[in-house]
C-alpha cells in the first residue's frame, strides 16, 4: 500500500539508474515502433500455448501418447464443432456460468462488507475472530459435501452453497487484510486535516484496500470455478461439470478435454474481466485524486 497510496514524489524520481544517463537522451519511439513492440510481446504470450497444442497434436500421431487416453487436438475440436452446431455447448456454457458468477456474487455481496466492519470498525473482534476464520477457511469444500447434501438436497440451493462457501473465505480473507494494512500515516495525516471516522474510511481505508479487496475477488473466482465442476457432478442435468462426469461414465474421452477445455477459458474470462474493472476503478480513483 504504501508505494501506491504513501509516494509523494514523482513516478520514477530518484532512480536514474534505470534507464542510464544515456537513456535520457534516446530519441522517442515512433507509433510504428510502439505498435510492432506490442504486437511482438502478444505473439511471444501465445508461444507456450501454441507449442503445448502442436504437441497435443502430433503426440498420439507419433506414439508419444496413447490415443485412447490423449485424443488428438483435432478431435476435441472436431467434437467442439458438433456441440457447437447442435448449440448444445451454449447451453452447457450458460449453466455454469450462471452458477459460477451466482455463487461468487453472493460471496462477494456478504464477504466485502463484512471484512470492511469488521477490521474497519471493529478491530477487536477481527483479532477475536481470526482464529475462527482462518479454521474455517482451511477447510476444503469437498468435505463438506456430505454436509451440503443433507441440508440443501441435491438441487441448485446446494450447487450455489458449496460454489459460495468455496469462494467466500478468499473474499473475505483478503478484504480484511486489505482494510487493516492500510498505511497508518495516511489514516493520521487524514486526521490532522481534520477528516471524521466517515470521511477516514470512505476516502482512505476503502481506497486503499481496493487492491487488495480485488485479489480477493480473483482467488474467489478460481476456486468458484473449481468446485462448480464437482458441485455439477451431483446431479445436474447441464452445465460442463455435468458434461465431463457423463462423458466419463460413457468413456467419450475428447469431450472430457472438451469441458476442461471450457472451464479453463471461463476462468480466464473472468480474471479478464476483474482486472479490466480493477483497472478502470484505479484509473477513476487517480483521476478523482487528481482533480
Amino acid at each position: 500500500m504504501a508505494a501506491e497510496f504513501g509516494q509523494l514524489s514523482p513516478a520514477g524520481a530518484g532512480a536514474p539508474g534505470a534507464t542510464g544517463v544515456m537513456g535520457a537522451f534516446e530519441p522517442p519511439k515512433s507509433l510504428e515502433e510502439k505498435e510492432a513492440q506490442s504486437f511482438s510481446r502478444r505473439v511471444m504470450s501465445w508461444y507456450g500455448i501454441i507449442a503445448f497444442l502442436a504437441l497435443w497434436q502430433i503426440g498420439p500421431w507419433l506414439g508419444l501418447f496413447d490415443a485412447r487416453f490423449i485424443p488428438p487436438f483435432s478431435e476435441v475440436l472436431k467434437d467442439g464443432w458438433i456441440l457447437i452446431r447442435t448449440g448444445e455447448f451454449f447451453i452447457h456454457v450458460a449453466t455454469s456460468a450462471q452458477r459460477a458468477l451466482l455463487g461468487l456474487f453472493g460471496a462477494i455481496a456478504v464477504g466485502v462488507p463484512c471484512g470492511v466492519c469488521l477490521a474497519g470498525f471493529f478491530p477487536r473482534v477481527t483479532r477475536f475472530l481470526n482464529p475462527l476464520l482462518s479454521l474455517l477457511g482451511s477447510i476444503n469444500p469437498f468435505a463438506l459435501f456430505p454436509l451440503f447434501i443433507l441440508l440443501f438436497g441435491v438441487g441448485e440451493v446446494a450447487k450455489f452453497a458449496i460454489i459460495f462457501w468455496s469462494a467466500l473465505f478468499p473474499v473475505l480473507n483478503f478484504t480484511i487484510y486489505g482494510v487493516v494494512n492500510v498505511e497508518p500515516i495516511l489514516v493520521k495525516a487524514a486526521r490532522s486535516m481534520g477528516a471524521d471516522r466517515g470521511q477516514i474510511f470512505w476516502k482512505v481505508i476503502l481506497p486503499g484496500s481496493i487492491p487488495s479487496i480485488f485479489t480477493g475477488f480473483k482467488m474467489g473466482a478460481t476456486v468458484a470455478f473449481l468446485f462448480l465442476i464437482a458441485a455439477e457432478m451431483l446431479s445436474a442435468t447441464a452445465g460442463m461439470g455435468y458434461m465431463i462426469h457423463n462423458a466419463s461414465v460413457n468413456n467419450y474421452i475428447p469431450r472430457i478435454y472438451l469441458g476442461v477445455l471450457g472451464i479453463a477459458l471461463m476462468g480466464m474470462g473472468m480474471s479478464v474481466l476483474i482486472n479490466r474493472l480493477e483497472g478502470l476503478l484505479m484509473s477513476y480513483k487517480e483521476e478523482a485524486a487528481a482533480s
